[in-house]
């Protein structure tokens, strides 16, 4: 029996843990994946405060080293479901189950998939969602990158540096990324990008060889070859699973305000995965303060 188990190792659950356990809690941190979330994949992190500059995975780690040193377990398992009985949450994971006076769900978001024809068939054979982990594969080759928002622009650059060429295809008109990322991505010789291009097929055999496109200026059909594309248009929640204990909204975000609580007693939400206006870092990090405090105080007023 734990006081508090956080679903997620991002940094608005391992932030949810560090409070916890300043509290006295017992925690479990469950993980499906990989600790960090998707800040693990940013090759470069300069937006927050007293850090300059950092990648992403570094400031996992260390947020990982400080909860783990403070005592809080950690398990690297899938949640498959929660349910609350009288006043413990059960929760079950693909190798086991676990009891806790209060759940925090700090879940995140995963990359959202083009859902075009072959992609999932080229998910590592030409396809990927990751420059950081995939990007020294294609050393010394011409990439394609699909996207327009910052994450895209950072991992253009990340690309750049060690790939001939990078090749930009947006939706839309335009980039919908920092001044900063838009400037540095126009500054870079090995860096082209053409806007209005809907993607509508991958090709190939074994392997990725090419990306079709449709120009929604003029309809023309553009075949472009390729051996490899990174996919950066955005993420999506993964909270169906939850649905028996809390509601979610049309887009699958859990619902829920700044104060992080949910329709059931004990059970909190921090992070990505709720309804916000802003997802950052930084927000990630208020989120996990504010629904670990939530939680200790409920648990010290109820039990």
């Amino acid at each position: 029996m734990y006081d508090i188990i956080v679903v997620g190792c991002g940094v608005a659950g391992m932030t949810a843990a560090l409070y916890a356990r300043r509290n006295g809690m017992t925690v479990l941190v469950i993980e499906q994946e990989t600790i960090g979330g998707q800040i693990s994949n940013s090759p470069k992190v300069e937006n927050f405060p007293t850090i300059p500059s950092s990648s992403g995975m570094d400031l996992a780690e260390k947020l990982f080293d400080q909860i783990t040193e403070k005592g809080a377990d950690f398990e690297l398992d899938t949640v498959m479901s929660i349910d609350k009985q009288g006043d413990i949450f059960k929760v079950i994971t693909e190798y086991s189950e676990y009891e806790a006076k209060s759940v925090i769900i700090a879940n995140g978001v995963k990359h959202r998939n083009l859902n075009l024809e072959n992609e999932e068939k080229f998910i590592g054979h030409g396809i990927s969602y990751c420059a950081l982990c995939d990007g020294s594969f294609y050393e010394g080759k011409e990439v394609c990158l699909i996207g327009d928002a910052n994450t895209a622009l950072q991992y253009a650059l990340l690309l750049s540096n060690t790939c001939t060429k990078v090749h930009i295809f947006t939706l839309f008109d335009k980039f919908f990324a920092d001044k900063v990322l838009v400037d540095a991505v126009k500054s870079r010789d090995n860096i082209t990008y053409v806007h209005n291009y809907e993607a509508i097929s991958f090709n190939g055999e074994d392997e990725l060889e090419s990306i079709t496109f449709k120009v929604k200026d003029t309809g023309e059909i553009v075949t472009v070859k390729t051996c490899g594309v990174f996919v950066a248009i955005g993420q999506v929640p993964d909270n169906n699973k939850f649905s028996n204990l809390l509601d979610l909204d049309k887009m699958g975000y859990i619902i829920a305000d700044e104060s992080c609580t949910t329709k059931t007693e004990g059970l909190f939400v921090a992070g990505d995965c709720r309804t916000k206006s802003v997802r950052q870092l930084c927000t990630a990090v208020g989120d996990g303060a504010t629904a670990s405090t939530a939680a200790c105080n409920y648990i010290n007023r109820k039990f």
